[in-house]
């Protein structure tokens, strides 16, 4: 347990709380949950698939606000201790100098990472399809678009929080216009978080909780084991899609590279607030907080495309887990 340790800050206000006594899942939920309701700010239907990260002394983040018109869109969050959170009422004016890309339409499913002093926002942005977009904040306050990461059409970008042999890198998943039946996570490298290519293959479907499709969920965590990828897995049922969580080792040096991965789930929808909802039978990751020195980890995920959720794990005893539960 010692040797597994998260490379990274200190994060003492890490939202917290400890397992409950006689619980034997690795990953467990927050008593509270759900931590943010549909209704949060007057012109939301629904608010989940939200990103959180330490800002300062306290948390901030960009999150997924489907409005009462059903746009999809983005807004600012803020909170002192990550767990009760002022949304901004008004959505993001992303700054952008780049016509083509001046017309936002939607956003949705967002994630930011701390990279090089900046935060880095990616999301599921329009283009003539859904593809990724980019940008960045010092504040939290003003957003400067950058260009989209790929061609349509693309899902769940994940940045990595530094950059590995000179590049940047991303997680991503090739998708389709609609709601995509399939999906295996695709790696690509970026020597200045424009240009993209080196595409590298990850991991696909393996059958059971992840047998339609996956997709890689929080910016990956930095440990002594290699890189901890909590991810989404879909299997469908007679009665639709249900998305469980998950969690795979990946190579500190080559990230495409897949040591271990769960055979069984660690977290999936069985819960009220996670079976019903717009979209019922949805646990899906989108931000992890870590706190180096007790390798305590708040997952924080969307729940039936309704609400936002938290869970906790301990980093030893989850890369245990992994390791020993592993279809590699």
């Amino acid at each position: 347990m010692a040797e597994q340790t998260i490379v990274g800050e200190a994060v003492l206000s890490i939202p917290w709380e400890d397992k409950p006594e006689g619980c034997a899942d690795v990953v467990w939920r927050y008593s509270e949950n759900p931590i943010i309701p549909r209704d949060a700010i007057p012109c939301s239907n629904s608010i989940f698939n939200s990103a959180v990260v330490t800002f300062g002394d306290d948390f901030a983040g960009v999150f997924r606000v489907d409005h009462r018109t059903r746009r999809m869109m983005l807004h600012t969050g803020r909170s002192g201790d990550g767990i009760h959170w002022d949304i901004e009422p008004e959505p993001i004016r992303f700054e952008c100098d780049i016509p083509e890309l001046q017309n936002f339409a939607y956003g949705y499913d967002p994630r930011v990472c701390k990279l090089e002093g900046r935060y880095y926002v990616h999301w599921c942005n329009w283009y003539h399809g859904p593809t990724i977009g980019i940008a960045w904040t010092e504040d939290f306050k003003t957003y400067h678009q950058t260009e989209n990461a790929l061609l349509p059409f693309q899902r769940n970008g994940v940045l990595f929080p530094r950059k590995i042999n000179g590049s940047y890198v991303m997680l991503n998943r090739p998708s389709d216009n609609g709601h995509t039946p399939f999906g295996d996570i695709f790696l690509s490298q970026s020597p200045d978080l424009i240009h993209w290519g080196r595409h590298r293959y990850v991991m696909g479907t393996i059958g059971g909780w992840q047998s339609t499709k996956v997709g890689a969920g929080p910016t990956p965590i930095e440990t002594s084991e290699g890189w901890l990828m909590i991810y989404h897995g879909v299997l469908t049922s007679c009665n639709g899609f249900v998305y469980s969580m998950g969690a795979a080792l990946l190579d500190l040096d080559e990230p495409w590279k897949v040591m271990y991965r769960t055979a069984p789930y660690l977290l999936s929808p069985q819960r009220l607030y996670e079976c019903v909802g717009d979209v019922p039978n949805v646990a899906f990751p989108c931000a992890a907080v870590c706190d180096a020195e007790t390798g305590r980890i708040a997952i924080y995920y969307g729940a039936a495309d309704t609400v936002v959720c938290l869970a906790f794990a301990q980093v030893g005893e989850l890369i245990d887990y992994v390791k020993q539960n592993s279809a590699v």
